[in-house]
């Protein structure tokens, strides 16, 4: 008669057992525990989990020779990287069983595959085996068959601008490279790679020099456009050793456009495959940087493929399906011709340096660039500054919401002190008897010192949040945005006053400190249209307009006036110091806004704001 237990009787059954042997004795001896096909399964099943195919082994009754070879054989055929089990029933006669079996396998480059799979048992000398055959693998195998599986990966999804229009696609590059042993002189296409491309003697010598590289084989050493290879395929063809090759490649607009925020496409490294999961596998193309990386599921979908059965016959049966699906674009708010004129106005700027673009509106980011392109950190989105004199939009803000005005009457002395600690202007600048439209013109720390230590407690770090200061947003990349900490004492809060001491902030964030002025309330700034509607605070009530009076003043009679040939242009130059030395080091900063337009210019170490930032400024401006 056949008896059936479910698993969750048989834990039951088990410990009614063991409850029963410490009763029931022969002379004095406990009685034994049977070792029952459900034991058996349990430890059979966690042994191929584990790759333990000894221990299979000796739990198969007359294995075949080559049983560990056909496990071996399913696990790379199908490439497992895991395999789980879960137990069903057990069905039992006298000298017979079967226990049922979930499989859960996870296949390299799909996913997982379940299979509902059986175990045979038999009875031998009071002992339970496992009654092997190859449909223990899976239900429809047989002697002779194959594994194998198929994988086809979707089209990968585009990143858009703010209209919806492609920022990435498929085209093509050259890939300039070198065969050694039909190299002449190697100085010769040394030089010749560096004069037309740039390229380092230095890293061709190591790309030549690694392990691994064959004399007779192409070696590749920089991918270009085709534009670009029609310049300087003439010069490069007759240098013995330098050979062509075409190929298909992910591609922006333009070499280098928005390069830090779009990210790189190319092979998936052994840190992502990790990271990214089992429905990737070696040799797949991923985002290996900025959006590319942080939206890369989305953008690639999910693979298609199916799990198949070969019989020696050569028919074929499919005994999985992945159905994959296909990649969701990912819609930004960059608008190409502000992202192209915030790179040009860019060109030549020999320090390190980010310019951002906000919409005064809304928030939505416009434009991000980061200089040099060689190095991966993104200036504009991660780095964190003093913002120095360009705070001074958010001191002004306080000041105003406390009733002072723009024409009020404000010294301007060479230095002051507050909390004991002495603070003097840029280069010993002084005004003397001024107003307050003239000390936030030129930038004078000791009159905006002097002024903070009157606005009592709470007043600058209330004005700094309404600007967004220790206010957390998702911009659609990591940003850490800006920290105003609160002041220790009056020497800090001097210092804070004019963007010096403890106070951090983005350029990204800066720029939207300038589009609340413009605009009355504060956005917090997003790259992603679906992120929009973030945090967000209006200025104090009538600080609007003689806020804007004050940044229209630093164009057209202060330290921006450089660029007062922009018509509508306003902001705040900032001079920012950091680290140490004498004289300190100091960032050029110049923040503002035109026509709806905000923006944020940052050179990293690049000295004085109204000197080096504001004609960085102006030309992005002027080409709007």
């Amino acid at each position: 008669m056949r008896r059936v237990f479910w698993r969750g009787w048989r834990v039951v059954s088990v410990a009614a057992a063991l409850m029963l042997a410490s009763c029931v004795s022969v002379r004095g001896r406990p009685a034994p525990v049977e070792v029952g096909p459900l034991d058996v399964a349990q430890d059979y099943l966690r042994a191929w989990g584990e790759g333990d195919l000894a221990a299979m082994r000796r739990a198969v009754v007359e294995p075949p020779a080559d049983l560990e070879a056909q496990h071996q054989r399913f696990r790379d055929d199908l490439r497992i990287i895991t395999s789980r089990f879960e137990l069903g029933r057990v069905e039992r006669e006298e000298d017979s069983a079967r226990v049922t079996f979930r499989a859960l396998h996870v296949l390299r480059g799909l996913g997982e595959w379940e299979v509902d799979g059986v175990l045979h048992f038999v009875r031998r000398e009071g002992r339970w085996w496992v009654r092997w055959s190859p449909a223990v693998l899976h239900p429809e195998a047989r002697e002779g068959d194959r594994f194998s599986r198929t994988r086809t990966r979707p089209a990968r999804a585009r990143l858009l601008d703010g209209r919806g229009h492609p920022l990435t696609g498929e085209g093509e590059v050259i890939t300039i490279g070198v065969e050694p042993r039909r190299i002449q002189s190697r100085a010769a296409v040394a030089s010749a790679l560096q004069v037309l491309l740039g390229v380092d003697p230095a890293r061709l010598d190591k790309t030549l020099n690694a392990p691994g590289v064959s004399p007779e084989h192409f070696v590749p050493i920089i991918d270009v456009r085709p534009a670009l290879y029609q310049q300087v395929r003439p010069a490069l063809a007759p240098v013995p050793g330098i050979f062509f090759r075409r190929k298909s490649a992910w591609l922006t607009p333009e070499e280098g456009f928005a390069a830090h925020t779009l990210g790189r496409v190319g092979e998936v490294t052994a840190e992502l495959l990790e990271r990214l999961g089992p429905v990737y596998q070696p040799g797949d193309t991923v985002g290996l940087s900025g959006l590319e990386l942080a939206h890369e599921p989305r953008l690639a979908g999910l693979p298609s493929g199916e799990v198949r059965l070969t019989r020696p016959s050569g028919e074929v049966r499919v005994l999985g399906r992945f159905a994959g699906a296909p990649g969701t674009p990912v819609r930004t708010t960059l608008l190409p011709e502000v992202q192209s004129a915030a790179e040009a106005a860019l060109d030549g700027v020999a320090q390190p340096a980010a310019l951002v673009a906000v919409d005064t509106r809304t928030g939505a980011i416009l434009a991000l660039v980061s200089r040099p392109l060689e190095q991966p950190l993104n200036r504009a989105l991660t780095g964190r500054y003093p913002p120095g004199s360009t705070f001074k939009v958010v001191t002004s803000e306080a000041l105003l919401a406390r009733g002072l005005g723009v024409d009020a009457a404000v010294p301007c002395p060479p230095t002051a002190s507050v909390g004991g600690k002495a603070f003097r202007n840029f280069e010993g600048e002084a005004f003397g008897n001024s107003r307050l439209r003239q000390v936030f013109a030129h930038s004078c720390n000791t009159a905006f010192v002097t002024l903070a230590a009157g606005l009592g407690t709470g007043a600058l770090e209330d004005a700094a949040h309404r600007f967004g200061f220790d206010v957390a947003y998702n911009v659609g990349l990591p940003s850490p945005g800006a920290s105003f900490p609160m002041p220790r004492d009056d020497a800090e809060r001097a210092a804070a006053a004019i963007g010096q001491g403890r106070v951090l902030a983005t350029p990204l964030h800066m720029a939207s400190v300038a589009a609340a002025a413009e605009s009355g309330r504060w956005r917090s700034p997003y790259l992603l249209t679906e992120l929009s509607g973030g945090p967000s605070a209006p200025l104090a009530p009538g600080t609007r307009a003689p806020l804007q009076a004050l940044m229209r003043a630093v164009v057209t009679e202060g330290s921006g006036r450089s660029a007062v040939g922009v018509t509508g242009l306003a902001g705040k130059t900032g001079t920012a110091e950091f680290g140490t030395g004498t004289p300190l080091p100091t960032h050029a900063w110049f923040i503002g806004f035109r026509q709806g337009i905000a923006f944020a210019v940052l050179v990293e170490g690049g000295g004085v704001g109204g000197r080096v930032a504001v004609p960085i400024a102006a030309r992005f401006a002027a080409a709007l």
